[in-house]
């Protein structure tokens, strides 16, 4: 029990926060090119790549989550590295599908992956104008705080996560479930941005208006309750069934809380 007991700490913050800030402050730096062209109906082509990207999620978060205990937790970084790539190449895939590939940069880059995780960190970034977005345009040290306080949300979220690397099979059912619901928040905020009028200004200038404000809470996401399910089903197989059961929790998409 003792020797149990010691090995535990030594595992239970695989990813120090600093290293994540790092990881997304160089991955944002350089923005991938897409393939696709304008579409004729933006809407629908953008949810077309929404689905695909969010099935390679699920299955690569899933694969990378199979290695069972302390292991396991060695795959935290470069899972979430991974899901940013394909999440990163979908947010340019319909950036340019709605024909605004053009406009998009870091700022917008940050915006489409970590607005749901962190929207708290983008108060001074990004404020609402009607039915505007208003960009600033942000320097390094601007950068690095966004991306301080988002990889700090991050950091506590893998430690929930790496904890389901203790059980195989089902915590890589869970992990990928999280990953198709994760990268379609992502897909909507794109979605949103790109339909929308967005504009650049620099830090020195001042736009009059509200800051966006953060998703009000839910007191329990469909993907807690999908992934308590998967919890109480022991199955096997895994790629497969990390696809099915991530399409399954993502199904249920939460309802958008009422405007007055």
């Amino acid at each position: 029990m003792a020797k149990h007991s010691e090995h535990v700490p030594a595992v239970i913050a695989p990813v120090e926060h600093g290293r994540v800030t790092q990881a997304i402050l160089d991955f944002v730096s350089e923005v991938p090119d897409s393939k696709i062209g304008s579409s004729k109906d933006p809407a629908s082509e953008a949810r077309r790549l929404a689905q695909r990207a969010a099935q390679r999620a699920a299955l690569t978060a899933g694969s990378l989550a199979l290695p069972p205990g302390p292991l396991g937790w060695l795959t935290l970084l470069p899972e979430l590295i991974a899901i940013w790539k394909i999440q990163g190449q979908m947010v340019s895939d319909i950036a340019a599908a709605y024909g605004r590939n053009h406009t998009l940069g870091r700022e917008q880059m940050l915006w489409c992956l970590f607005r749901h995780t962190a929207a708290q960190a983008f108060r001074d970034l990004v404020v609402q104008m009607g039915d505007r977005l208003v960009f600033r345009r942000m320097s390094y040290t601007v950068a690095q705080r966004v991306a301080k306080q988002v990889g700090v949300k991050l950091t506590r979220r893998t430690v929930s996560e790496g904890l389901s690397r203790w059980l195989p099979v089902i915590g890589a059912l869970g992990v990928g479930a999280y990953a198709y619901y994760d990268t379609g928040q992502v897909a909507s905020t794109a979605i949103a941005l790109f339909s929308s009028d967005a504009v650049m200004v620099d830090e020195s200038e001042e736009p009059v208006a509200e800051p966006v404000k953060p998703a009000p809470r839910k007191k329990a996401s469909p993907v807690r309750r999908a992934m308590d399910k998967l919890a109480d089903k022991a199955t096997t197989g895994a790629a497969r069934k990390i696809v099915h059961a991530a399409r399954k929790a993502a199904s249920k998409k939460p309802r958008k809380p009422k405007t007055e």
